[in-house]
């Protein structure tokens, strides 16, 4: 089994190499869909969120609406914390479940965990490789103006709060760049799916 750390940087094409690794035969967990599933009505951490924010981040339907609570931990570092001490270690169980039942079935599994904050959160070393995707400033601009509906500034605030692509790509052991065409960066992605098949 290799476990494999895939980020970039936001409207770089973090998803787009990951559905390609999948059509390729890896198996890719995604810490969003992740993070979406622990809050859930049905989770272990529900109530206990809940209770500790109260029923203004619940929507009519009784789940979590992620943008109200993200509004309240947005700008207040205690809270934020408090929240992560809750979440992360719920992620890691659904995450480490998820890998158990991908090993049961496939023990030469190559696991793709997509992971936006990988090098913020300093998670590096847990994996056996990590991949960045790679696109210049003003392309991640234009495609997260287009993608967001977003002014240029709007668009620039968003990028200049995550850690510089270029400091990801001296911390990561492969780079795709997906500054061309889909079929380039699809070339990429093969090339690194055969040289990690020989590992």
């Amino acid at each position: 089994m290799l476990f494999i750390g895939l980020t970039g940087s936001i409207a770089t094409g973090k998803s787009f190499a990951a559905k390609e690794f999948k059509k390729l035969g890896c198996y890719v967990i995604d810490a969003d869909e992740l993070a979406h599933k622990a809050l859930m009505k049905d989770s272990n951490i529900y109530h206990r969120i809940v209770s500790i924010f109260g029923n203004k981040i619940v929507d009519k339907d009784g789940n979590i609406d992620r943008n109200r609570l993200g509004k309240i931990v947005l700008n207040d570092k205690e809270k934020l914390k408090l929240l992560e001490d809750i979440v992360h270690p719920e992620i890691r169980r659904l995450r480490n479940k998820r890998i158990d039942d991908i090993i049961k079935k496939d023990k030469n599994a190559i696991i793709i965990y997509d992971v936006p904050l990988l090098f913020e959160k300093k998670m590096q070393n847990m994996f056996d490789y990590t991949i960045v995707v790679y696109a210049p400033f003003d392309v991640q601009i234009k495609r997260l103006m287009a993608r967001n509906s977003l002014s240029y500034d709007e668009a620039k605030k968003r990028i200049s709060i995550q850690m510089p692509i270029d400091e990801k790509i001296k911390l990561s052991d492969f780079v795709i760049d997906n500054s061309g065409s889909a079929e380039k960066t699809k070339d990429q992605i093969k090339e690194i799916f055969n040289r990690l098949r020989k590992k």
